[in-house]
């Protein structure tokens, strides 16, 4: 059986504690898409991480982790995490990383910071990781796959070709120094011992492991909202959000994943660019209260440290989300956060052009739209780590409950708190 833990929004959910929890009662966990442009926070007895790239399930024994090939693979950072990993002293996890990933190389986080700074106040927000180059090369077939690292003439041959566009791109437009092809080549053949014992075919490892009976979750990136075709174009990533992407940057057969858990927290938050459309953003003093109480150590981004945008929940975003996500239940996290509140603010429709909608408008309309809220009273009292539902106060769950209701689709765990077993299950 196959289970994907994605989110339904713009990201940082909190899917890292999810398929944390989740992975207990795994055999393998697999990144699907993405790079090291977002990170999944996790505390647990070993201590707080943000992992980039690594898949959640590396603080397990039992656990195999992979890394599909639908993942942007920056070696130096995976090499890092699993330094830091070392040093905090967790066991060596049980990792394999697919030989058809491609690699996400020095050039692409050049490129990407060298075009944020030329679009300037027209800039994406972008955490200059490399990502939409990285993409971009993928698709233009000047990609370099880790099988290709094993092959030093293939190699030497990629590079050359990658290079002499990139040359062309960075001192004509950019008008930036050009890349030593040879001396990148070196660098390679230097990060492939590193990576060589964790290499393999991970597409056949998969399948055999669905016809032995093993059980397989799936962990995205961000969230529906940032996918290329059904998010907030072009304010989006440039790999697919979408659990379905699963199938094939595990990959994994469409008819294997059974379980779409959309994580979505108990109000909203979004990393990136102001000119970004965020229908139900909160801002002022009573933003900045949230943004400090949010999260585990307040809301800012696992990758960069900016400070999140943050708004009210959003139950026309949340329910496209997992419409579009294929959600068969959701994970509700960090309701504790809202226990200060007297009341608490819900947005249930949008108006667009004088008309009140309650389907998400494509980015065309979105800028143009404005919230509607309705107005759920607060509950007042102190619930991290309650962990039995009923025990909640009754406000508490009425909360639950209308999201459940507006977003279409049952809320099965609820988190009140970032530690890993700081979770109720909704009867």
């Amino acid at each position: 059986m196959v289970k994907a833990i994605v989110g339904a929004n713009w990201g940082d959910e909190g899917k890292g504690k999810i398929t944390d929890l989740m992975a207990e009662a795994s055999d393998i966990v697999v990144r699907f898409q993405g790079g090291a442009n977002a990170g999944h926070t996790i505390i647990n007895d070993y201590g707080r991480f943000a992992l980039h790239t690594l898949p959640s399930g590396v603080f397990y024994a039992h656990i195999t982790n992979v890394i599909g090939n639908g993942v942007a693979l920056d070696m130096q950072k995976i090499t890092s995490e699993l330094r830091h990993l070392a040093e905090a002293g967790v066991p060596t996890p049980n990792l394999m990383i697919s030989d058809r990933a491609q690699l996400l190389l020095p050039y692409h986080i050049l490129q990407d910071t060298y075009e944020e700074e030329r679009l300037g106040g027209h800039a994406f927000g972008s955490t200059k990781s490399g990502i939409a180059p990285f993409y971009s090369d993928k698709y233009a077939k000047i990609g370099i796959q880790v099988c290709d690292l094993f092959d030093p003439p293939r190699l030497r041959e990629h590079v050359e070709r990658a290079v002499e566009v990139k040359n062309i791109l960075f001192q004509t437009l950019y008008h930036k120094p050009p890349i030593n092809a040879e001396a990148l080549f070196r660098e390679l053949l230097e990060l492939r011992e590193i990576i060589s014992p964790y290499v393999g075919d991970t597409v056949t490892y998969l399948h055999q492991a669905l016809q032995n009976g093993k059980s397989i979750l799936l962990e995205g990136q961000l969230g529906a909202m940032k996918d290329p075709d059904l998010g907030m174009v072009p304010m989006t990533t440039s790999s697919h959000t979408l659990a379905g992407f699963g199938c094939v940057g595990a990959p994994v057969p469409p008819t294997a994943i059974h379980d779409v858990i959309c994580v979505t927290k108990a109000y909203s938050s979004c990393v990136g660019a102001q000119t970004e459309p965020f229908v139900s953003e909160l801002l002022g003093e009573a933003g900045a209260e949230l943004r400090r109480r949010g999260g585990d150590q307040g809301e800012f981004g696992a990758t960069t440290g900016r400070p999140r945008r943050v708004g009210w929940f959003d139950t026309v975003a949340t329910r496209y989300g997992c419409m579009v996500q294929g959600a068969t239940e959701v994970a509700l996290t960090c309701l504790d956060v809202l226990s200060y509140l007297d009341e608490i603010p819900v947005c249930t429709a949008y108006e667009v052009d004088g008309q009140v909608t309650k389907s998400f408008p494509v980015p065309a309309l979105l800028s143009r739209a404005e919230p509607i809220f309705t107005t759920l009273p607060g509950w007042k009292s102190d619930i991290r780590g309650i962990t039995d539902y009923q025990a909640l106060p009754a406000n508490a769950k009425a909360y639950v409950d209308f999201i459940a209701q507006e977003i279409q689709t049952p809320i099965k765990m609820v988190s009140t708190g970032p530690k890993r077993h700081e979770i109720a299950l909704h009867p």
